[in-house]
């Protein structure tokens, strides 16, 4: 590599730079300090782990998205995270070990083999929270409310709320017999809607017409609160698993509609996000403008097994650096006061209080340094005995 092209970072891959730097820490202080007061309490699990740690049972997305090496040590595979959850699940399973409900936040880099989207990042800084040891469908109320809590916090007005459940699709599938290449056929369809793809592949299908035709509602199945009542009717075929998943979905509706508005919740019932760890409802969160996703989240019971103790869970996580993109928040600090290079103690004594104060001060280092040099557009001249903060 010569000189030309040693500033160039791999695809994917950013730095972030003074003054998004500063928008960026300050909301990531924000949202943890939301977090706590909610009862979420923080940790940071390692930036690498053994890959047995880091992957879970059917999570071959996972697997695809994690880089793997090495260890030097101990000649074991280790692996960088993709996804903070299985290591909050790990905690709650093996560290902390604890008995009734567990609510844990988590704030971190994680690192992709490929990005999600075109032009994607493959480093986002995901920031999340996770209710452990409840089934009710309270925790998933409490989860996407902070949830949408926190986008609002971040300065996007209104996202819309998109809600789900993966066990839809697998029930489905098992009434229908369709496993293996099938049906990662089928899901791929229902991911793009496409309705001459499922016609084609309803065409080759050897099953029942109900089956088909309850097949064929999937790519139909979204939209407001009315979709439900449809799917029940459509996919009543499935059994009474269907129901009670569906069932399920209307009960969280009700529970959110009570602090929600009936045009911020979208349903989706063949929408399947994130990694295949989640098992039962799922959500996500949209800006209305751009259409992007800002956060994900879902319920992924007995995440914890893998470590020895299966619990309920639910949870969700957001790219920090993606909202604050959307939100295009600008930093709230005041601008830098600069201090000429003096041996005046009280300028030393002033400028200690500034700072004290949450001033940010910058000191020249030789006597050549002026505020216009420093980039300041305030500064501290001597008046008599004492020193005073004047435009620059």
């Amino acid at each position: 590599m010569n000189s030309r092209t040693r500033w160039l970072l791999p695809t994917g891959i950013q730095e972030v730079l003074p003054n998004d730097a500063v928008i960026l820490e300050n909301q990531r202080r924000k949202l943890i300090d939301l977090f706590r007061s909610w009862g979420y309490r923080l940790v940071i699990p390692p930036f690498i782990e053994f890959v047995d740690s880091l992957l879970l049972k059917d999570s071959d997305d996972l697997n695809i998205q994690t880089f793997k090496f090495t260890d030097q040590i101990s000649g074991r595979t280790l692996g960088v995270r993709a996804d903070m959850t299985p290591q909050v699940a790990r905690i709650d399973a093996h560290m902390l070990k604890e008995e009734g409900a567990t609510r844990l936040c988590y704030c971190g880099t994680v690192l992709l083999t490929q990005a999600e989207s075109a032009g994607g990042t493959r480093s986002p800084l995901q920031i999340g929270a996770e209710l452990y040891g409840d089934a009710s469908i309270e925790s998933d109320a409490e989860i996407i409310r902070m949830m949408l809590t926190a986008i609002t916090e971040t300065g996007i007005d209104n996202p819309l709320l998109d809600l789900g459940h993966a066990g839809i699709f697998d029930i489905l599938c098992d009434e229908v017999d369709l496993a293996g290449e099938a049906k990662q056929d089928l899901f791929s369809i229902l991911q793009r809607k496409s309705a001459p793809d499922m016609q084609a592949f309803l065409d080759i299908m050897d099953c029942a017409d109900n089956h088909k035709s309850a097949i064929a509602a999937m790519n139909q199945l979204h939209g407001d609160a009315q979709i439900l009542q449809q799917a029940k009717s459509v996919l009543a075929p499935a059994g009474i698993r269907m129901v009670t998943a569906i069932n399920k979905l209307e009960a969280l509706a009700e529970k959110l509609g009570k602090r929600l508005s009936n045009n911020q919740i979208h349903f989706d019932l063949a929408e399947v996000r994130g990694y295949h760890y989640q098992n039962d409802l799922v959500f996500a969160a949209y800006d209305r403008t751009s259409g992007a996703e800002l956060a994900r989240g879902g319920r992924y019971d007995n995440i914890g097994e893998a470590f020895g103790r299966a619990r309920p869970a639910t949870g969700f996580s957001a790219d920090l650096k993606q909202l604050l993109k959307l939100s295009q928040l600008d930093s709230d600090t005041q601008p830098a006061i600069f201090a000429p290079l003096s041996d005046d103690p009280a300028l030393d004594q002033i400028i200690t209080e500034l700072r004290n104060s949450g001033e940010t001060i910058i000191a020249g280092l030789s006597s050549s340094d002026t505020a216009k040099s420093s980039a300041c557009k305030r500064q501290l001249e001597q008046d008599g005995d004492t020193w005073a903060i004047k435009e620059a």
